[in-house]
């Protein structure tokens, strides 16, 4: 039974992660670039296209810990301390 619950688990998020669009490593670099501008880094794994623009989870900060969005300008329109 826990096997049969496991594998429908499995198999409902597959779709999900296949639909995920890889950011351009030129964007990730320009991303990388502007958050050391802002005293902060990112790993690139967080960073997703999100609706246009980009979801950046687990931002460190010299002040802290952020959730930020990104508009497709590569301009902050959210930044959510964690």
């Amino acid at each position: 039974m826990m096997k049969t619950i496991l594998l429908a688990s499995t198999l409902m998020l597959l779709p999900a992660a296949a639909m995920a669009q890889e950011v351009p490593a030129e964007t990730v670099t320009q991303i990388q670039a502007m958050l050391k501008d802002m005293q902060c880094e990112v790993d690139e794994d967080n960073i997703e296209m999100d609706d246009g623009g980009y979801e950046l989870d687990d931002v460190f900060c010299a002040d802290g810990q952020y959730d930020m969005d990104l508009d497709k300008d590569l301009k902050v329109v959210n930044k959510t301390k964690e």
